[in-house]
């Protein structure tokens, strides 16, 4: 039977080398069998020369001439990826991605064998996302061995992974991974058409694909939530989401995703009710005094002296008696301090960045405080609201937290307390238009639905979870049966 009735032109060396520009990588071996010869072309650094030598090389001298030809190769090579060439330009493409091609001049026909040495890293302890109770491994920059993750630990026939190709100059694979029982089909056709309609030149992380499908690129709120665990990914996708994979990169995309979404662990899954819920709540009340506890320090200190008790009033006028700026600039030099502090210690190995943080921290300090440029107080206020930040699980919230701090503090010297209140209207006013793949993104508050609010806000204990939060529309809106059988029968009857 023959495989290949429509092949490229005859092919020659140089024009390989012209597509790969004349890499002194690219290796093009004859083997001659009787009076056939046969061309491989391979990218040295790129494949494993073991496998060409036994799998492919040693096959062909132990054939006989009679029996090479295309179809023959197609059939009886011992590799388990085999490619049928179709283009000339898919020759660079190919080689790129690892294989090597297999030409005949006598045919003027090739085929592909899928023989490449893939740079993986071991599966490792996840390193910005830690957990106390659960799995500890995290995703790697390898697609092939993400999926194979998911697959040993989802054994579902249902779990689909599509793949897409993104990338004009540099080729992307992207997977996109769901449960097909589960998921909205509109939510995976919104996906992939947003994902078909991007031009770009190369995907270089899941980060930058994220920018891409943002429903609203000009906020600074994460739209979609990332994620190096595995455990958080297979728990998406039982709730009826999505969650999209880059190659080389070690991190998921999962969509759509909530505001509350930000402030969930899958911590609080393996922690009782009561444990989850509490430090659920400690997250959000932490959220709200990273944004605006510095903000009211200001506004109180520089407007509402009657808002604060008398006997802090007298200790608080001693602590700003000698300092020179108004409480404004004061708060601001002191956050931008902060946040230099931690961009620096983000930056240096891990072990500086830790006494650096610390000492830094100490040192800047105290040494204000006895310069006169601000005092105790302040200092307090400020390193609360940046402990404060440091709960939020996800960095790109915690981020979001940071840089919302400053606006509002603006406005808290400028108008006090009503500065902040019209602070919180645009702030409410944004996250109540904002979207996630046309979800919003203050469900299940905005639209209001009570049966969601034990996914976001709160959690109960696992009786009450019997369906999927509808606000991810599943087909099957049944998450657990839970059946409870009263042990009533009389001892007699089990004698």
């Amino acid at each position: 039977m023959n495989f290949f009735k429509k092949q490229a032109k005859q092919i020659d060396v140089e024009s390989i080398k012209k597509q790969l520009s004349n890499s002194p990588d690219l290796v093009n071996r004859t083997v001659t069998v009787g009076n056939k010869t046969i061309e491989l072309y391979f990218l040295k650094n790129l494949v494993n020369r073991i496998s060409i030598e036994k799998n492919i090389i040693s096959f062909l001298n132990n054939s006989t001439s009679e029996e090479i030809n295309l179809n023959y190769l197609f059939e009886h090579l011992p590799i388990t990826e085999v490619k049928e060439l179709v283009e000339t330009n898919d020759i660079s493409k190919y080689i790129l991605d690892g294989f090597t091609f297999i030409y005949l001049p006598s045919e003027k026909k090739g085929l592909f064998a899928g023989v490449g040495d893939p740079v993986e890293r071991s599966l490792e302890k996840a390193e910005t996302e830690s957990l106390v109770y659960g799995p500890k491994i995290s995703f790697t920059e390898s697609l092939s061995t993400n999926i194979k993750v998911l697959r040993h630990n989802v054994s579902n026939p249902n779990l689909v992974t599509d793949e897409i190709i993104l990338g004009e100059r540099v080729k992307q694979k992207v997977r996109i991974v769901y449960l097909n029982d589960i998921v909205d089909p509109e939510l995976v056709t919104s996906i992939k058409d947003r994902l078909n309609n991007i031009e770009i030149d190369d995907i270089m992380d899941s980060s930058v694909l994220a920018q891409f499908l943002d429903d609203n690129p000009y906020s600074f709120f994460p739209q979609y939530l990332m994620t190096e665990l595995p455990d958080r990914v297979i728990y998406s996708i039982n709730n009826g989401r999505v969650a999209i994979f880059v190659d080389r990169s070690p991190t998921a995309v999962i969509c759509p995703s909530t505001f509350f979404s930000f402030f969930e662990t899958t911590e609080d899954v393996y922690l009782r009710w009561i444990l989850s819920t509490v430090l659920r709540w400690l997250r959000m009340i932490a959220m709200v005094l990273s944004i605006f506890f510095t903000a009211i320090y200001v506004a109180a200190v520089t407007f509402h002296y009657e808002v604060i008790p008398s006997r802090l009033l007298v200790t608080l006028g001693q602590s700003r008696a000698q300092i020179p700026f108004p409480p404004i600039l004061e708060a601001l030099l002191l956050e931008i301090m902060i946040d230099l502090l931690r961009e620096a210690g983000a930056r240096l190995p891990s072990k500086v960045a830790q006494t650096m943080g610390i000492v830094g921290g100490i040192v800047l300090g105290q040494a204000m405080v006895e310069a006169g440029l601000t005092s105790n107080i302040l200092i307090i206020v400020v390193a609360l609201s940046a402990l404060s930040s440091f709960t939020a699980p996800s960095y790109e919230m915690g981020t979001a937290i940071r840089i919302l701090r400053f606006p509002i503090i603006i406005l808290a010297g400028v108008w006090g307390f009503n500065g902040i209140i019209i602070g919180v209207c645009f702030l409410l006013t944004h996250l109540l238009k904002l979207t996630s793949m046309n979800t919003p993104y203050l469900a299940p508050l905005y639209p209001f639905n009570s049966m969601d609010l034990k996914y976001f806000l709160f959690k109960l204990p696992k009786e009450f979870y019997i369906n999927r939060p509808l606000t991810n529309q599943t087909l099957d809106k049944r998450r657990l049966i839970a059946k409870k059988e009263k042990s009533d029968r009389d001892i007699d009857d089990e004698m």
